[in-house]
């Protein structure tokens, strides 16, 4: 899949509800007993930064998981 990589145009607001979802995603997910690979973690803070969108995080941690 190709990203296209864009410069960060998110409020400071938007990144702290970005964070505040990718830690309540990541409680969730040890809660069932796994742990966020660091590769997917990369991709959060990618996210988190306003780096990619959230379909574009979907789509990554999808393909992250079929290989």
């Amino acid at each position: 899949m190709n990203v296209i990589l864009r410069e960060p145009s998110i409020s400071a607001e938007e990144r702290a509800l970005r964070k505040a979802a990718i830690a309540y995603a990541r409680g969730s997910v040890r809660l069932e007993g796994f742990v966020v690979s660091a590769a997917v973690e990369a991709l959060n803070r990618r996210y988190i930064s306003g780096e990619i969108t959230r379909d574009e995080l979907t789509a990554l941690v999808l393909a992250h998981h079929r290989q």
